[in-house]
């Protein structure tokens, strides 16, 4: 019973587990310009050098509704929105349209 009782109270101490881990590293990454410059045109293939002309306007949370994105941006008139995804989700599209 006592090596329970501790079990019990190592449970209480611990802190709370980021279950969002990967995500908060994705935005930590590329919430500086150049690494989303760099991270836009590998996937766009452009090849802008101006990290100034990315506009950040990620959403921390949208009044009246919790909705947050991982990291959008406007570049040259476009909007790019990225979302960090461990594991495949037919439901994306919808998403970025609520966004």
């Amino acid at each position: 019973m006592a090596q329970n009782d501790h079990v019990e109270k190592s449970k209480a101490t611990m802190p709370a587990v980021n279950r969002t881990f990967k995500s908060t590293v994705f935005i930590m990454l590329f919430e500086d310009k150049k690494n989303l410059l760099e991270l836009y045109n590998a996937i766009s293939g452009k090849h802008y050098t101006d990290p100034e002309l990315l506009e950040i306007n990620t959403l921390e949370n949208a009044i009246y509704m919790s909705i947050k994105n991982d990291v959008s941006f406007l570049i040259d008139g476009r909007l790019s929105l990225y979302e960090h995804q461990s594991t495949y989700n037919p439901n994306l599209p919808l998403r970025f349209l609520l966004y």
